[in-house]
């Protein structure tokens, strides 16, 4: 496999893993749960009020 084709389907991998990110914390969102993210060096919890929505256009086949 050449460089420039496994460099496409790395950043095709990265944008899919960023989108089934995006989905589970809209998915704890809806459903009111917490979740842990790591801010500013240590490890903070953001109640489900907390969690901004998922943009509508990264929601398109939910």
């Amino acid at each position: 496999m050449n460089k420039p084709i496994a460099h496409k389907l790395s950043s095709q991998i990265d944008v899919g893993v960023q989108l089934a990110i995006a989905k589970a914390i809209e998915r704890h969102r809806k459903l009111g749960e917490s979740i842990s993210i790591w801010q500013d060096g240590q490890v903070v919890t953001l109640t489900a009020e907390q969690i901004p929505p998922l943009d509508a256009t990264l929601s398109h086949d939910d």
